[in-house]
């Protein structure tokens, strides 16, 4: 799956996300809930894999981050080296990008991050995770957001997601836990309810949602048309609402 298209352009991308928040019925920023699951104070060293723009970093404060000397951010698409360097700077003394295609070895030592991070992509490398385990330092943090299988599932009276759904299987909300047992045995998880909610006249942020989904639903239907499916009916309904439920993971070496 050619998902290049849909991360490559950093504006969209970022434009994506502010649409989210904005039609989320869940007004709690899940990166939020994420760094208050992180005892900061022992951050230091810490590594994004698949970290896009920064999409995580742009999150933080450089008063929460304070002792952090040095984020990595790890991606395969050169069009998010500078975007991600220049929300990593804000909040770290150091930071470098790596363009890796993962999963594959991580050119670090063994025990040096305190914390790794993955949100909404470990499903395309859930194989990475047992590199993330060698190169965390003991009691070191590995945290991921991740979708819920159910994504889109008011598009299935419409059109069969079949492999979409093969790849949230890779690494979901509902398979994590048992995924992530197999290497770390201190596990914790919040769940994060949410649905977008698209109101009579929003028919262009739908459409540009649905949009930004074309490589992950391409090979299910065509995306043009599911997107005008949605459209109309929420054009005939005057509301629709997508399942957005997500869920956070947080495991200690």
């Amino acid at each position: 799956m050619n998902i290049a298209r849909s991360y490559s352009n950093q504006i969209i991308h970022a434009r994506i996300s502010s649409l989210i928040r904005e039609h989320s019925e869940n007004k709690t920023d899940i990166r939020t809930i994420a760094n208050e699951m992180i005892d900061w104070e022992g951050v230091h060293r810490m590594i994004d894999l698949g970290c896009g723009y920064g999409w995580f970093e742009e999150a933080l404060k450089d008063s929460i981050t304070k002792n952090l000397d040095l984020i990595a951010g790890i991606d395969y698409l050169n069009e998010n080296y500078d975007p991600f360097l220049q929300c990593a700077k804000k909040i770290s003394r150091e930071a470098v990008f790596k363009k890796v295609i993962l999963p594959a070895p991580l050119d670090f030592p063994s025990d040096y991050f305190d914390l790794a991070v993955c949100s909404y992509s470990l499903y395309f490398f859930p194989d990475i995770i047992r590199e993330v385990k060698r190169i965390l330092r003991r009691d070191g943090i590995f945290l991921v957001i991740t979708h819920s299988e159910r994504m889109l599932e008011e598009g299935m009276r419409f059109f069969d997601f079949n492999n979409l759904r093969t790849v949230i299987e890779n690494f979901s909300a509902e398979n994590g836990e048992s995924i992530l047992g197999q290497y770390f045995s201190r596990l914790r998880s919040i769940d994060y309810p949410n649905s977008l909610i698209f109101h009579e006249g929003e028919d262009k942020d739908l459409a540009e949602y649905i949009n930004f989904k074309y490589e992950f639903i391409k090979k299910d239907a065509d995306p043009d048309l599911v997107r005008d499916t949605m459209v109309n009916e929420l054009k005939k309904n005057g509301i629709l609402s997508l399942n957005k439920n997500d869920k956070i993971f947080l495991v200690k070496k």
